[in-house]
């Protein structure tokens, strides 16, 4: 898994930092690991469904945002929304708890899963997330990361997350 997510930014010409670490499960964890750089973050990634189960959300914002659930739901004119089941998580994105990552997309063939991102993040110069797996992160320029968003070709909304 990790693997795809290094050859498909190669494919597509992405330039990335590549860093590993003790495994990390929460933003919290990886807060103590920042590197001292106010223009790069380790994004916060949620997997949220619609009450029905028939839509799934990857949601990226802000490390230290709270996300008003309710209101993203809203935004996005679901019904109500909450957190996805580990189960979910593996069938739609291949990935398990505590590395959610939009790099997980990779693995969405039938583009089920859409991509709701935080306006707040396009401040960013660059941008952290797991390939995948939560002992390594990996860092590129935010424009560098809309190309590959683009790419995975799943439906992309932006809005306000806290």
């Amino acid at each position: 898994m990790e693997d795809d997510v290094y050859k498909t930014l190669k494919m597509l010409n992405i330039s990335y930092d590549r860093f590993t670490h003790p495994a990390m499960n929460t933003i919290e964890e990886l807060n103590k690991y920042n590197r001292g750089n106010d223009d790069i973050i380790h994004c916060k990634n949620l997997f949220l469904r619609n009450s029905k189960g028939d839509k799934h959300y990857l949601v990226l914002t802000e490390p230290d945002k709270r996300a008003n659930i309710g209101g993203l739901a809203r935004q996005i004119g679901s019904t109500r929304l909450s957190f996805a089941s580990p189960e979910r998580l593996e069938k739609y994105l291949g990935l398990d708890p505590g590395s959610v990552s939009p790099f997980g997309l990779i693995n969405d063939k039938n583009k089920d899963v859409e991509v709701l991102i935080d306006r707040d993040l396009d401040i960013r110069q660059k941008i952290t997330f797991h390939p995948n797996i939560n002992t390594v992160s990996v860092t590129m320029s935010y424009e560098d990361f809309q190309r590959y968003i683009g790419w995975c070709g799943n439906k992309v909304i932006y809005v306000d997350v806290g």
